[in-house]
């Protein structure tokens, strides 16, 4: 990936529930059903609540019938999807257990603390699945109404206000560094394992701020009025919240980030499966229901061939060593 914040390029082209043709090559292979010899693990990188729980199942769904197989989902979070990965570095690499996950537990995380594999040598990259803006908002704790403000009152106030992320080195918690790091403030830092449980506490005004992707819940608070929308990561403003404005219009360019989920197989897994995987994951993200429910949230999908999803990440990789090495990334 080359950078995050040009992952989402061309949102405001694509209208919600449009096909979105695959890459070349993708979109005409036939999937070739690979022969598992027993029922599909996708291990959930964050616990239930988030949009990657919801469209984990849809994708379960949608894989059962061309696998063959049943495909269970089990979700295993803690650590910002870095518990998820090194679990799937650890089990048998034959197609049955694979992991739906962001990839910053593999391009952020083993950038800024000890994790229990190797994110290029343990972890096979299978299928790219969906770019997810990410929304800053503001809970029913906040009493301000713009981002402005709210860092006005932050550099007032060092340590005063709270902003929470689904884990340390995941993307929300990046957006946070970079826009404390350009605004000169010093806001506390609160991880969470994902984003249900988060969500739940930002409703009851637990903290300030929270990071958290576009989701069916995120933006049915904002159309309560229980959520203020201060910013999005994202190229251009989503369609669904026309009148919010990117970290980049904010002068937050380095802030401007979004997520990118794909899914993961063990290192070792045969070729032949990792790319009957990849063909079989590209057609259930190309399906109507998945594009429909990707579109209900604003997210968009990422097929692409098991080759490029692997170069993507690598790139991403290489591009958030520099900068963290350039400016170390607080993890506490």
């Amino acid at each position: 990936m080359t950078r995050r914040r040009l992952l989402l390029a061309g949102m405001a082209l694509v209208a919600p529930g449009a096909t979105v043709l695959l890459a070349p090559g993708v979109a005409a292979a036939q999937p070739s059903r690979p022969v598992l010899p027993r029922p599909l693990r996708l291990v959930v990188a964050y616990p239930p609540g988030g949009v990657s729980a919801t469209l984990a199942h849809v994708l379960a769904e949608e894989l059962a019938a061309p696998l063959g197989v049943p495909v269970i989902v089990d979700y295993r979070a803690g650590d910002g999807g870095s518990v998820a990965m090194g679990m799937i570095a650890r089990a048998a690499p034959d197609g049955t257990t694979l992991v739906f996950s962001a990839i910053t537990p593999l391009t952020v995380r083993p950038l800024v603390g000890a994790v229990t594999y190797d994110p290029l040598r343990d972890i096979a990259p299978v299928a790219g699945v969906m770019h997810t803006p990410l929304l800053l908002v503001g809970t029913p704790a906040l009493p301000f109404d713009t981002l402005a403000d709210t860092l006005r009152h932050a550099r007032a106030h060092p340590g005063q206000l709270r902003w929470a992320s689904s884990g340390i080195a995941t993307t929300g918690h990046m957006v946070m560094e970079q826009v404390s790091r350009a605004s000169g403030t010093r806001i506390v830092h609160v991880p969470y394992k994902g984003g249900g449980q988060q969500l739940t506490d930002a409703l009851g005004g637990q903290f300030e701020l929270l990071s958290t992707n576009v989701s069916e819940m995120s933006l049915r608070a904002i159309a309560a009025g229980q959520f203020k929308p201060l910013a999005v990561g994202a190229p251009a403003r989503l369609p669904v919240l026309p009148t919010v404005p990117t970290f980049s219009e904010l002068g937050f360019e380095q802030a401007n980030l979004s997520s990118f989920f794909g899914v993961f197989a063990p290192g070792g897994t045969p070729l032949s499966i990792l790319n009957a995987l990849n063909q079989a994951i590209n057609a259930a993200v190309a399906s109507p229901t998945f594009q429909q429910r990707l579109a209900a949230t604003d997210n968009l999908p990422a097929s692409d061939t098991r080759d490029a999803f692997a170069a993507r990440i690598k790139a991403d990789f290489d591009a958030n060593r520099a900068m963290l090495r350039a400016a170390p990334l607080r993890v506490r």
